[in-house]
């Protein structure tokens, strides 16, 4: 089987998860991602093959910058053809990113499945929805995005193997912190997010007073971070833990009574496992798709959504009025709850099965 996918955790981190649930050997898989893409560092860790293309996007960018992405699509997809001549695989699986635009181009033809984690796709995903054999959605509103039903299943969003295991007493544990005083989660995404972690800072001191805090900042601003944790006195510094990042995600979201976070894709499955509680600040800069998750989540009284521009001015209220009102947070983990899908790797692995099998027989297990 071939992967392609790449950019952000929020289409990797599901790729790995099925590929973790076919439990396929190594020989048989190949991963295509990004040249000098974050997810190559995250596939060779776990010794999975990987060989990058050349990839731009092209949807809004500057027009002195379209030219040269063109490109280097084209490149990806001569580089893709290469590939494909010399590994053959039975499926492909694809969550999207503009990584993925070429190698559909030059595997057209081929069974492949398209994973679609965020709730309404981007240009790149649609585009990639014309080459797809099956689709497979987060949510069951994705499907008026995608004429074509008879190609489509609501599978979940496939949570990273091990977040499972973290129970709050073992969460609690693994920071040293006390079950007796509130904890709040802090996590900007894969690439972290600037201004939440300067906002935070500005309140740290305050916050701490009140709740203990996981704060997973990126590595952008870990030194600025770091630096600001170093000059908290001792009695609030046992009360805060930062990390760049952080593999034991599970242990964060576990020992959390509420978490402050973007609303990229991976939320409309791992809060949900958890049941956890959230305050969303979506990216601004960005297409809608992090308004649109966090949307989903807030109309279902599983979250709160804190627009980006106002995080300065209203951050400190909102999260100590919230991580205080256990009658609202008992109501938005029951919400949040409600919208877990725990077996979303396995219908996604099963799909990709039947497509292969459809095929040749089947994949080698």
């Amino acid at each position: 089987m071939l992967i392609c996918a790449g950019g952000t955790g929020g289409g990797v981190y599901p790729a790995v998860t099925v590929l973790e649930t076919l439990n396929l050997e190594k020989d048989s898989i190949l991963w295509v991602g990004g040249r000098g893409g974050m997810e190559e560092e995250l596939v060779t860790r776990r010794k999975i093959p990987f060989k990058s293309i050349p990839a731009a996007g092209v949807h809004g960018v500057g027009l002195w910058k379209l030219p040269g992405n063109i490109w280097q699509l084209l490149k990806g997809v001569f580089e893709s053809r290469r590939i494909l001549r010399s590994f053959k695989p039975d499926a492909l699986f694809f969550t999207g990113g503009f990584v993925a635009f070429p190698m559909a181009v030059a595997a057209a033809g081929t069974p492949s499945l398209l994973y679609v984690p965020d709730i309404e796709p981007g240009l790149a995903l649609k585009a990639l929805s014309r080459f797809a054999s099956k689709i497979a959605l987060t949510t069951e509103i994705s499907k008026a995005f995608f004429p074509n039903n008879s190609k489509v299943a609501v599978t979940g969003y496939p949570v990273r193997p091990g977040l499972e295991k973290w129970s709050r007493e073992d969460a609690l544990a693994y920071f040293d912190f006390s079950p007796s005083i509130p904890t709040l989660a802090i996590a900007g995404g894969s690439k972290g997010a600037r201004s939440i972690n300067m906002a935070v800072l500005k309140i740290l001191p305050q916050l701490l007073e009140k709740m203990q805090i996981v704060h997973l900042t990126g590595h952008l601003d870990w030194e600025v971070v770091d630096q600001a944790a170093k000059q908290l006195p001792e009695d609030l510094s046992k009360r805060y833990q930062a990390f760049p990042y952080l593999h034991e995600m599970g242990a964060a979201l576990g020992a959390a009574d509420l978490i402050l976070s973007r609303a990229g894709a991976s939320i409309l499955g791992e809060y949900p496992l958890f049941g956890l509680p959230a305050i969303l600040v979506p990216y601004p800069y960005a297409w809608r798709y992090q308004k649109v998750n966090a949307s989903y989540l807030s109309d279902r009284g599983a979250a709160e959504i804190l627009e980006d521009e106002k995080l300065q001015e209203k951050l400190y209220d909102r999260i100590v009025d919230l991580i205080f009102d256990q009658k609202a947070l008992s109501n938005m983990r029951k919400a949040m709850k409600s919208l877990a899908e725990p077996d979303a790797a396995e219908k996604i692995a099963q799909m990709i099965n039947d497509l292969a099998e459809t095929e040749n027989g089947g994949m080698r297990s």
